[in-house]
């Protein structure tokens, strides 16, 4: 419901204003249940509380950790040493950690937006695939003809585009014949990697490649410039800037307050008059182009073709990151760092401990379970 101011100080702005009032309060009294009253004690006492809940959470994920190290005949003592000394005493090991924590930042924010409007968007992997696919087509199509500063642009629209129409695809099929995007996200993540297959597979492949499945690699003029005397390309300030973005439009604006009401009511909003079907379609879509972007990071900053491993495991990681900082755009940043870090150590896990490089996947997830039931918070008993 919304009203217009047509005067200042009449009657009937008076009224479309408490009307307005009352129907907010309404919508946020519906889509936050209110807890009764309790003391709590000083801020500083809930502080120490928190960061207590939270080293409780972290010391029980490496415990399990510990359990499944010694299970496989290793010692965790030595495997948290190799963890450390891999990931941050080895040199440039931090600027690659930055790196590889970049699209798994924007592919985290693909979740974050849908997650304020109460949808699950499972389907990061895909469509960062699918992003990198539309980066591809660009460079391949533009490079003969433009400069390669066009190029890069031209790669960036074209991956978040493609990203967009691929969670489109989801947001159709849950608005039109109510099909959970949790579903169909996951499931479109199989058909864009399959899409991808067959064009390196087939006329995009790589005649130079030899016996490789891959794409023609990027032109060096079109790859993301990297920060001087650093290894840091401009994808990761991309990522930044993508999160305080986010972190405004969803604090800051009435798009992002009623993309709260609708992932907290529905009805409420419904009926309230907001356009709930509008909502749901642009945080997908938005989620969609994030991703996408994440894939052009990754193709223009990374790895600069297609191959059968593209941007393998990125969704997957960025979805637990997303969940762990809480579906909140600047914890996602430090999220992204701590689970890149943790991704960068698994060669030296097989190196050195003789566990499998996958290993790190059940880290991440012990730590994601430990930290979301040890720290989510607790309803005040009556």
């Amino acid at each position: 419901m919304t009203a217009e101011r047509t005067g200042t100080g009449t009657a009937t702005g008076t009224q479309a204003d408490a009307q307005t009032a009352a129907v907010a309060a309404a919508i946020v009294a519906a889509a936050v249940p209110v807890e009764p009253p309790t003391d709590r004690g000083p801020k500083i006492g809930e502080a120490w509380s928190t960061g207590l809940r939270w080293l409780v959470a972290v010391l029980a994920g490496l415990i399990l950790f510990s359990a499944f190290v010694l299970a496989n005949g290793a010692d965790p003592l030595q495997v948290y040493s190799d963890i450390w000394t891999s990931t941050l005493t080895q040199s440039g090991q931090f600027q690659q950690i930055i790196l590889r924590a970049a699209p798994i930042a924007l592919a985290g924010l693909a979740v974050v937006v849908p997650a304020r409007a109460g949808l699950v968007n499972v389907g990061g992997e895909g469509q960062l695939i699918i992003g990198g696919i539309g980066a591809a087509a660009a460079a391949l199509w533009l490079t003969p003809l433009m400069s390669p500063w066009v190029v890069m642009i031209a790669m960036m629209l074209s991956a978040m585009v493609a990203g967009a129409v691929w969670a489109g695809i989801a947001a159709a099929m849950r608005l039109v014949v109510k099909v959970n995007e949790a579903v169909t996200t996951m499931l479109l993540n199989y058909v864009a990697l399959y899409t991808m297959l067959f064009l390196i597979l087939g006329p995009w492949k790589d005649p130079k490649a030899l016996g490789q499945s891959t794409s023609v690699e990027l032109n060096d003029a079109a790859k993301l410039p990297v920060i001087a005397g650093t290894q840091i390309h401009i994808g990761v300030i991309i990522a930044i800037v993508a999160a305080i973005v986010v972190w405004f439009a969803l604090t800051r604006t009435t798009w992002g307050f009623r993309l709260s009401v609708v992932g907290g009511n529905g009805e409420a909003a419904r009926r309230a008059g907001m356009p709930v079907v509008t909502l749901i379609l642009t945080a997908l879509l938005i989620g969609g182009a994030l991703a996408g972007l994440a894939g052009f990071v990754q193709y223009a900053g990374m790895e600069y073709k297609l191959r059968p491993t593209f941007g393998l495991t990125i969704g997957y990681v960025a979805f637990l990151a997303s969940w762990l900082s809480r579906h909140k755009p600047l914890p996602l940043l430090l999220a992204s760092v701590v689970l890149a870090a943790i991704a960068v150590s698994g060669n030296s896990l097989q190196i050195n401990s003789g566990l499998p490089a996958a290993s790190v996947n059940i880290l991440m997830g012990l730590l994601l379970v430990a930290v979301l039931g040890w720290t989510s918070p607790r309803k005040a008993k009556s």
